[in-house]
C-alpha cells in the first residue's frame, strides 16, 4: 500500500469514527454550551410585557404564602380594572388556583377576573411513567404520560382563559423548550405563553402562527432577556396600594408570577446560567418569542452528519504530509466559518450543531500533527540507521545534534588515539580465492572489526580495502581514548583468531591482522567538497599509526612509548627484540609491542 492510499484509508477511518461519535451523541454536553453561547444573546427591544412579582415585600405584608386568601390576587386585578380606559391587553397569573379556598375569597377573585376581562389562569399536567398491557405478553411503556390534571376551580374556570405552565427540561437541567400544548384525556390545551400572545395579537390586529414542534409539543426558544430584564420591581403590594397606577399598564401584557426564592419556580436557563430565572420571567421569554415569530428548528440531521464527515475527510487530507505553518491559518480560517456558517443558519431560522466541525477539525488537526511527527520520526530513524552504515554512529549522533552547521567543511585539532588494522597477505588470499569468497571473507573481516570499535565507542573512521581506521577522542571527548584503543586492538586480535579458526572449518583459509595505536594531535573535522566530503582525522599522529600497522606481524598489535607510558599499570607493553626505525620519524621513536592487561 503506498503513502496516498494509507492517507486515504486513514481520512475515511478517522473522519467516520468522529462522525459516529457525534451520532451518538458523545460530545453532547460541551455542544449544547457552545450553542448557548452562540444562540442565546439578550437584544435590545420595546417589549409591553410587564411583570408583577409577588415577592419578599409582599410576603411580608400579607404572611406566608401559603396562608393567602385568593382576596390577595382579587385585589390586584380589582386595582389593574379600576380605570375602564386604561386596562391591561392582557393578565396572566403564573399560579394555581385549584380547588376550594374560602368562599368569599374564591368569588371576589372570580369577580374581579371576570369585570377585568382577558384573564389567562395557569393549568397543569402532572407527567409521569405509564405502562398499557395488551394481552399477556405484551406491554408499551411512556414515559410521558399525563397521570393528572389540575385546573382553575369552576367560578374562576368559567371566567377566564386556561394555559398550561408545564415547564420541560433538556436532558442537562436547561430549559431551551417551551411546550405549545398538552393533552390531558385527548383534549389539546395550549400553553399560557400561546394564549396570551394569541389574545394580545387580536388586541393588536394581527395573527400569530405557531411554530413548529416536535410530537411532544415542544419547541426551541429564542429568549430575549436575562434573569431581571423584563422585571421592573412591581410587586403586588405596590399595585394593591396604588403607588403604581393603573394607567401604567394600558393595552400592555400583564404577567403575574412569583419573584422570589422561596417559592421554588426558577429555573436554568441558556442565555445566563450564572443565576436563575424565575418562571414569570421564562413565561414572558417565551411570550416575545412567540410575537416576534422568532422560531428556530433543527437542521436536518443527515444533513449534518453528512456534511461533517465531508469536512473531516477532506482537512485530514489537506493535513497529512503538509507542515504546520501550512495548516495552522487553514484550520484557524475553516474555524471561523464553521461557527460563522452556524450564526448565519441559526439567522434563518436553522439550529445546527455548532461544535461538530470544529472540534472535529481541531482533532483530526493534532491527529494529523501526531502523524506526520511519527512518520517522520520514522523517517529520520530509518535514514539515521542508513547513515550509519557509511558514518560512525557516534558521528551520526553529533550531526543530529548540533543539525545542518556541524555538516560545513572545517576541523580542529583535538588529541586522539588513532587504530589501524589490516589483514596480513590478503592480497596474496584474494588472488587464489573467487571473488564471493573474498567478499564472504571480507564483509565478516570487516564486521567483526567495526563491532570491536563500537563497543568500546569509538569512531570508525573508514574502511580501506582490507584495513579499518578509527579513532577515539572526537567527535566526542573521551578522556579514557588511549584505553579504549588499546582494549579494541587486543579484542580485533581476538576476533580474528576465532574467525580464521571458523574460515579454516569452512574454507580451509586463515586470516591474521596486524594492528598499531598511536595518540596524538590530529586535525578532525568534514574534509572533501561541499558535495562530498568525510569526517575524517589527518596528521602525524595518523599516519604513525597507519606505520605502525604496516609494521606488526600477525596477530601483533604495535603501540608507540606515548601509549605504552598511559597504559602503565593497566597493561603490559614489552619493547620488540629489534628495534624498527619507522618512516618519517626520527632515531629514537620507540615501538613496544602491546600483550595484554596486567596481571
Amino acid at each position: 500500500m503506498n503513502e496516498r492510499t494509507k492517507t486515504l484509508v486513514l481520512a475515511l477511518i478517522f473522519a467516520t469514527l468522529f462522525t459516529l461519535l457525534c451520532a451518538l451523541k458523545v460530545f453532547r454536553k460541551p455542544e449544547l454550551w457552545l450553542d448557548d453561547k452562540l444562540y442565546q444573546k439578550p437584544v435590545s427591544l420595546e417589549s409591553d410585557i410587564v411583570i408583577i412579582g409577588i415577592d419578599d415585600n409582599d410576603i411580608k405584608n400579607f404572611g406566608p404564602y401559603n396562608t393567602w386568601d385568593r382576596s390577595v390576587m382579587a385585589q390586584v386585578l380589582e386595582a389593574l380594572a379600576s380605570n375602564p380606559d386604561s386596562r391591561p391587553a392582557v393578565v396572566a397569573i403564573d399560579t394555581m388556583y385549584s380547588g376550594s379556598s374560602t368562599p368569599e375569597g374564591d368569588k371576589r377573585l372570580a369577580d374581579a377576573a371576570a369585570k377585568l376581562g382577558n384573564v389567562v389562569t395557569a393549568t397543569q399536567a402532572n407527567y409521569g411513567k405509564k405502562t398499557t398491557f395488551f394481552g399477556s405478553a405484551s406491554a408499551v411503556i411512556d414515559y410521558f404520560a399525563v397521570l393528572g390534571y389540575e385546573e382553575p376551580y369552576e367560578e374562576l374556570k368559567n371566567v377566564t382563559t386556561q394555559g398550561s405552565i408545564n415547564v420541560m427540561y433538556d436532558t442537562d437541567g436547561v430549559v431551551r423548550h417551551a411546550l405549545l400544548y398538552i393533552e390531558p384525556d385527548g383534549k389539546r390545551v395550549y400553553s399560557m405563553q400561546y394564549e396570551v400572545a394569541k389574545i394580545y395579537a387580536e388586541k393588536n390586529g394581527f395573527q400569530i402562527e405557531k411554530p413548529k414542534t416536535d410530537e411532544r409539543g415542544h419547541f426551541y426558544v429564542t429568549y430575549s432577556s436575562k434573569p431581571g430584564g423584563f422585571y421592573d420591581g412591581f410587586n403586588l403590594s405596590k399595585v394593591i396600594s396604588g403607588e403604581i397606577k393603573p394607567e401604567f399598564f394600558k393595552d400592555k401584557i400583564v404577567l403575574i408570577g412569583p419573584y422570589t426564592t422561596g417559592l421554588q419556580d426558577a429555573y436554568l436557563t441558556p442565555i445566563e446560567k450564572a443565576g436563575m430565572m424565575y418562571g414569570v420571567e421564562y413565561q414572558a421569554n417565551v411570550i416575545e418569542c412567540l410575537l416576534l415569530g422568532n422560531y428556530k428548528q433543527d437542521a436536518p440531521e443527515y444533513f449534518q452528519i453528512g456534511a461533517l464527515w465531508v469536512v473531516c475527510f477532506a482537512f485530514f487530507l489537506f493535513c497529512s504530509n503538509r507542515k504546520p505553518v501550512f495548516t495552522v491559518p487553514v484550520l484557524v480560517v475553516c474555524e471561523g466559518l464553521a461557527i460563522g456558517a452556524s450564526l448565519w443558519l441559526f439567522s434563518l431560522g436553522f439550529i445546527t450543531h455548532s461544535l461538530w466541525i470544529p472540534l472535529g477539525l481541531l482533532i483530526l488537526f493534532v491527529i494529523s500533527v501526531g502523524q506526520n511527527y511519527i512518520r517522520a520520526a520514522l523517517e529520520r530513524q530509518n535514514v539515521t540507521r542508513t547513515f550509519e552504515r557509511y558514518v560512525a554512529p557516534n558521528v551520526v549522533e553529533e550531526i543530529l545534534k548540533e543539525g545542518t552547521e556541524s555538516l560545513k567543511l572545517g576541523g580542529k585539532t583535538v588529541d586522539i588515539a588513532v587504530l589501524f588494522v589490516d589483514v596480513r597477505g590478503f592480497t596474496t588470499m584474494s588472488e587464489r580465492l573467487s571473488p564471493e569468497e573474498v567478499v564472504y571473507i571480507l564483509n565478516q573481516y570487516l564486521s567483526m572489526t567495526s563491532a570491536c570499535v563500537e563497543r568500546y565507542q569509538g569512531t570508525l573512521d573508514k574502511f580501506i580495502g582490507d584495513a579499518t581506521m578509527a579513532f577515539w577522542g572526537a567527535p566526542i571527548k573521551d578522556d579514557e581514548a588511549i584505553y579504549h584503543a588499546a582494549c579494541t586492538a587486543l579484542d580485533i586480535v581476538k576476533g580474528a583468531e576465532e574467525l580464521s579458526e571458523k574460515l579454516k572449518n569452512e574454507i580451509n583459509e586463515e586470516i591474521h591482522v596486524g594492528v598499531g595505536v598511536h595518540y596524538g594531535p590530529a586535525v578532525v573535522g568534514n574534509m572533501g567538497s561541499e558535495r562530498r566530503m568525510d569526517y575524517t582525522a589527518i596528521g602525524d599522529t595518523v599516519n604513525t599509526s597507519a606505520r605502525l600497522e604496516a609494521n606488526a606481524p600477525g596477530s601483533t598489535v604495535y603501540v608507540s612509548r606515548v601509549v605504552a607510558d598511559a597504559l602503565k599499570g593497566r597493561m603490559k607493553c614489552e619493547p620488540l627484540e629489534k628495534p624498527i626505525k619507522l618512516k618519517g620519524k626520527a632515531d629514537g621513536f620507540e615501538i613496544l609491542r602491546l600483550i595484554g592487561p596486567e596481571e
